[in-house]
């Protein structure tokens, strides 16, 4: 089939490649700007940008597509029999929407109508849900608000938000290859969803990373695999800020203040939260690497009754 795609992160990147390895015939990616990032501020091209120049095809970067007339001018031209959209980050206009003959699908990490929006992969594990997935929808012109056309969902468990992220890729890749035949084909069963069970993970910011100590060990522990790898769980320590990449909650009465350190061992940094506690097991100052706090603990000192803010 000839298809379009737009999207612009890693997760996309899953899509593109499996679309290319099935013969689909990819007539042009639509992906956002290339953008300064790191501390450099070098501009680098979009993980999609790459994959596609890798694989010969052209590539349309509009800063509002809503508002590039050549956009829509190079896919009037093309003629797609279908727009693949996954992680792209703009709003589509309607007169791509329904400028296919089989129209726009979106390839969506959650379990709609459950989790529409920008960040499903972390507000899932936010939430404590047990189950999550993928759901492939007709794009309509509201917010993740088209019909149902297919679903798979796999269980979180402790999974962080990376593991989670890349399980979800491949599950979507696979989803994607065995749905567009059944569109072809007339074969899909639209179902549409029910907006009073819709819930929304809004765009996720560097400070929502700030661990609240006051909450229950159990919501800072899914913070902290939520935003792992990005944008990170962290607090304020010694003067500087000192990221927690893994924990786990442990037995034990509260007899302190919230972010208080009540134990400190080769097996972790024991915090008050809430009403238990949370052991840190993996940590990170500023330009340092990640690591386990029993190496930490070689070349530094943290004492008992240090609050962390």
């Amino acid at each position: 089939m000839k298809i379009a795609f737009m999207g612009t992160p890693d997760f996309a990147v899953a899509m593109l490649k499996a679309l290319i390895d099935a013969g689909h015939q990819i007539c042009c990616v639509v992906t956002q700007p290339d953008r300064a990032k790191n501390r450099g501020k070098k501009i680098l091209f979009t993980p999609v940008k790459e994959t596609a120049l890798e694989n010969g095809i052209p590539v349309l970067q509009p800063e509002k597509i809503r508002q590039d007339g050549e956009v829509l001018s190079f896919l009037q031209q093309q003629k797609p029999e279908l727009i693949v959209v996954a992680a792209y980050g703009q709003i589509i206009p309607p007169e791509i929407l329904y400028l296919p003959r089989f129209g726009c699908i979106n390839v969506h990490a959650s379990l709609l109508p459950e989790l529409r929006g920008a960040s499903p992969i972390q507000h899932a594990i936010l939430q404590g849900k047990a189950k999550t997935g993928v759901t492939i929808m007709q794009m309509a012109e509201g917010l993740d608000t088209g019909d149902m056309l297919a679903k798979t969902e796999t269980d979180i468990g402790c999974k962080n938000g990376q593991a989670l992220h890349d399980e979800l890729a491949e599950l979507g890749a696979a989803l994607l290859i065995r749905t567009i035949p059944l569109i072809e084909q007339g074969r899909v069963n639209p179902e549409k969803q029910d907006d009073r069970q819709a819930t929304y993970a809004g765009l996720i910011t560097r400070n929502d990373g700030r661990i609240d100590f006051s909450q229950e060990p159990q919501a800072v522990e899914r913070k902290i695999r939520a935003f792992d790898p990005w944008p990170g769980a962290f607090c304020d320590f010694d003067g500087q800020q000192m990221k927690i990449w893994k924990a786990q909650c442990i037995e034990g009465k509260k007899q302190g203040l919230p972010g208080e350190i009540c134990g400190v061992s080769d097996e972790g940094i024991d915090i008050i939260c809430g009403n238990g506690i949370l052991r840190a097991e993996e940590i990170q100052l500023p330009g340092k690497k990640r690591m386990e706090v029993k190496a930490f603990l070689r070349g530094n000192f943290i004492e008992k009754g240090r609050i962390l803010g």
